[in-house]
C-alpha cells in the first residue's frame, strides 16, 4: 500500500491542478469543465485546500476569481511545472507511429458550417483506424497542453511555437439575401444598406475592422457573436453582412452583394500542429488529407444581378 505521505502529495499535486485550471479559467464552471469534473467538487477542493494553507488564494469577485499575491506566485511555478509534465508526454506521443486511436481537432463553427465536413469525411475514408475528435470553440486551442492535436484557424498571424501549413489565403464578401437585393436599387450606396455587425467578442477579427475601417457612421441593425449565427440573420433577410467568402459561398440561401468583390483582409487558412507531434503518424496522417482536401476545394459563387 502506499505510504500516507505519497498520498498526501497525490492529493497536493491534485488540489495543484485545479488551482491551476481556476487561475487559467477564471471561473469554478470552466475549470470544472477542463478538468471533466463538476463544479462542486472544484469549490470544495479549492476552499478545503485554501483553508489547510492558512491563506486565501483567489479573489472571489462577480466577474470570476481572480489570484492573490499568493495565489499568482503559486500558479506562475505551478505553470512551469505544468509545461515541463506535457512537454514529456508530447514527445513520449511523438514516437507513437500507428494509424488508430483519437486525434483532437480545434476548429472554428464557420468552417464546420461550410468546408470542414467534407475534409474530415476524406480523412475518414483515408484511416478508419482514427477516431475524429472536433472542437469548435472560437479560441485557439493551447496546443501545447495537448487542449487539441491540431488546430485549423483562420488566422493572420499563428501563435509561436507551432508548425503548420497556410493553406490559402481566406477573403470576405458582402452577402444578402436575394429578396433583401430585390428590394433595393441596384446602385445603392455600401453605407446606405441595413448592415449588420459582430459583437465585442469579435472585433478584432479582420471583418469587424474593415466595417470599422469603410463603413464608420454606420449603425449596425444587429449584431452576433459568431459569423454561422450572422449568416442566420442574413439569410432570413434582416440585412447584409461581411462573411468569409468559405461560408457565404456555400450558403444556398445567400448572394453576394452587387459591386462587392473579394476582400482580402491580410488573413489566411492554417493548419497547425506542435512540433513535438509531427512524428506522431496518425496526427500527419490527418495532416495530409486535410491539407489536400481544404487547398483543391473552392466553393461556387452566386453573385446577385445588378
Amino acid at each position: 500500500m502506499p505510504s500516507s505521505s505519497a498520498e498526501t502529495h497525490r492529493g497536493d499535486w491534485d488540489d495543484l491542478r485545479i488551482v491551476l485550471a481556476v487561475a487559467r479559467a477564471g471561473s469554478l464552471s470552466a475549470a470544472a469543465r477542463s478538468l471533466g469534473v463538476n463544479h462542486t467538487t472544484v469549490l470544495r477542493r479549492l476552499s478545503a485546500y485554501e483553508a489547510r494553507l492558512g491563506v486565501r488564494l483567489f479573489e472571489r469577485l462577480p466577474s470570476g476569481y481572480l489570484p492573490t499575491a499568493v495565489g499568482d506566485a503559486m500558479v506562475s511555478d505551478l505553470a512551469v511545472i505544468d509545461s515541463a509534465i506535457h512537454d514529456v508526454v508530447r514527445r513520449a506521443a511523438g514516437h507513437d507511429r500507428q494509424l488508430t486511436g483519437p486525434v483532437r481537432l480545434s476548429t472554428t463553427d464557420t468552417l464546420m458550417a461550410s468546408i470542414l465536413p467534407g475534409a474530415l469525411a476524406a480523412v475518414r475514408a483515408a484511416h478508419p483506424g482514427i477516431r475524429l475528435e472536433v472542437s469548435t470553440a472560437n479560441d485557439f486551442a493551447v496546443l501545447t497542453r495537448r487542449e487539441a492535436d491540431i488546430a485549423l484557424r483562420p488566422t493572420s498571424s499563428p501563435p509561436e511555437g507551432l508548425i503548420g501549413r497556410r493553406l490559402r489565403s481566406v477573403t470576405y464578401a458582402a452577402y444578402a439575401a436575394p429578396a433583401y437585393v430585390a428590394d433595393q436599387p441596384t446602385d445603392t450606396p455600401l453605407p446606405e444598406h441595413r448592415w449588420l455587425g459582430l459583437d465585442a467578442s469579435l472585433r478584432e477579427t479582420s471583418a469587424a475592422r474593415w466595417l470599422r475601417e469603410h463603413l464608420p457612421g454606420v449603425e449596425p441593425a444587429a449584431r452576433a457573436d459568431s459569423f454561422v449565427a450572422l449568416r442566420e440573420l442574413v439569410s432570413a433577410g434582416l440585412g447584409v453582412a461581411i462573411l468569409p467568402t468559405y461560408l457565404g459561398d456555400a450558403s444556398v440561401a445567400l448572394v453576394r452583394l452587387p459591386g462587392t468583390a473579394d476582400l482580402d483582409l491580410g488573413a489566411a487558412l492554417w493548419l497547425l500542429t506542435h512540433e513535438d507531434l509531427r512524428r506522431v503518424a496518425r496526427i500527419d496522417a490527418v495532416v495530409t488529407v486535410l491539407a489536400a482536401a481544404l487547398t483543391h476545394r473552392a466553393p461556387s459563387r452566386r453573385t446577385a444581378k445588378a
